[in-house]
């Protein structure tokens, strides 16, 4: 009788696990449906024209099919997060977004759907999602950030944390310009006054949220007054928030690399990579090999959920006829080098450097043709006199400004001036100049 074998240890959780690729019929899924895949879980394959209304039901929707969306300070046009908006609906009111995310001022805590932390980077998210939050805000409190916990066991800077905390309680939300600061003038403009920076501590500790903005400025106040009733309050493991946030990732970018799904939420691989291998184990997500720029294949994952999705696009039933254009922060880009491999499009945001080194402009927005990446263009909008002032406009190599493509992008030219309330549009040059002159004849 042969010898009975030890049975062999599973492997462990953190080893990789890549069985075989699905593939469609033998091959690679194509290029374009994985584009298409994309691009509608995105929310960007809706017909120009063809939008829900842009209530805030169809905002509150957007970003929860997104995961959050990021704020940012540059307003060149409008800021980023409305622009992320505007993509996927067309034009809105911003102050729906606003209303969304603070509440009506009558009633801030009973009507607002959204709330501001860090996700991808400082976010707009959908408050369902507060409790996977609460990681992040303990991790904080733990020591996550040192030199807080350093700081503030400074006995002055102890003093000044419960005379902030104790304003708050007294006299309700507070900016940082509400506590005067008498010592010098600071240079750099992360080198907060000593206000500010507890403030920020106290808000990423969980102690403090943003109830509101008064000129962009944050105003904050007591979670407890802030925190809608019926938020989930119950706190998480952290391998359950990886979980819930990396599938929410995978479900908002369509099929991506591992590394391009722990970027959406900034979650890293040494955290990210046993989780997905334990959902691929399970069955839940899928390796799939997919079509890249230039030749050649990636191995992909997808939702099981989203498998018929991309089958459908591989058939063609899933089309992407939308024209838009995209801030240089949306989502579509937030899988570092996914644009590379999917669309050959390099995105590159070039305010940080000085004018003589920058190829494409300030603030230049992605343009978005059906499912191709074929250009992008530095905007600024002059509020006083309505102008939209292109400083610089490109097509992407190997595209050529065809007048179907043209008349596309000159009528979401008309309804993104329409959006920033925008009476003339200039473009003071074009990469190629035919381009810009196709451009202005079609508008």
């Amino acid at each position: 009788m042969a010898k009975k074998q030890p049975a062999k240890a599973p492997p462990p959780a953190s080893a990789p696990i890549l069985p075989a690729p699905t593939t469609v019929g033998g091959a690679a899924y194509p290029l374009s449906a994985v584009r298409r895949l994309a691009l509608h879980t995105q929310g960007l394959t809706t017909p120009n024209g063809a939008e829900s209304t842009p209530d805030l039901d169809a905002i509150a929707r957007t970003i929860h099919q997104l995961v959050c969306v990021q704020i940012d300070t540059l307003h060149l046009v409008q800021r980023s997060q409305y622009l992320c908006l505007w993509s996927r609906l067309g034009t809105y009111d911003p102050a729906d977004l606003d209303r969304a995310a603070y509440g009506d001022p009558a009633d801030r805590k009973g009507t607002r759907r959204l709330y501001e932390y860090w996700l991808k980077e400082a976010s707009l998210i959908p408050l369902e999602d507060f409790r996977y939050s609460l990681t992040k805000m303990h991790h904080y409190r733990n020591g996550g950030r040192r030199w807080f916990l350093n700081w503030r066991e400074n006995p002055e800077n102890a003093a000044l944390i419960a005379h902030i905390m104790g304003r708050i309680e007294a006299e309700g939300g507070l900016r940082g310009a509400d506590f005067e600061y008498k010592g010098e003038k600071r240079g750099s403009w992360w080198d907060w006054k000593p206000a500010k920076l507890a403030l920020e501590g106290l808000y990423n500790e969980g102690y403090l949220m943003i109830e509101h903005r008064v000129n962009f400025q944050r105003v904050y106040n007591l979670t407890e007054r802030v925190l809608p009733d019926w938020v989930d309050r119950t706190e998480p493991t952290p391998d359950e928030t990886h979980r819930h946030l990396l599938i929410r990732a995978l479900r908002a970018l369509g099929a991506a690399g591992p590394h391009h799904i722990g970027h959406y939420v900034r979650i890293g691989p040494k955290a990210a990579r046993p989780v997905l291998n334990d959902l691929i184990r399970t069955g839940e997500v899928h390796p799939i090999q997919v079509e890249q720029v230039g030749g050649g294949t990636a191995k992909y994952l997808i939702h099981r959920d989203d498998l018929p999705t991309l089958q459908r696009a591989a058939d063609g039933e899933i089309a992407a006829p939308r024209t838009t254009f995209l801030t240089p922060f949306d989502n579509l880009m937030w899988g570092i080098g996914r644009e590379l491999q999917l669309w050959g499009f390099k995105q590159i945001l070039e305010c940080y450097k000085p004018a003589p080194q920058r190829i494409w402009g300030y603030f230049c927005l992605p343009i978005l043709h059906k499912d191709r990446l074929i250009g992008r263009f530095d905007p600024k909008l002059e509020r006083a006199t309505g102008v939209l002032r292109i400083k610089a406009l490109h097509l992407e190599p190997g595209i050529a400004p065809e007048a179907g493509m043209v008349a596309d992008v000159a009528a979401a030219m008309r309804d993104f001036m329409k959006f920033h309330k925008a009476k003339t549009l200039v473009i003071e040059a074009s990469n190629p100049p035919e381009f810009g002159a196709a451009l202005m004849r079609a508008m």
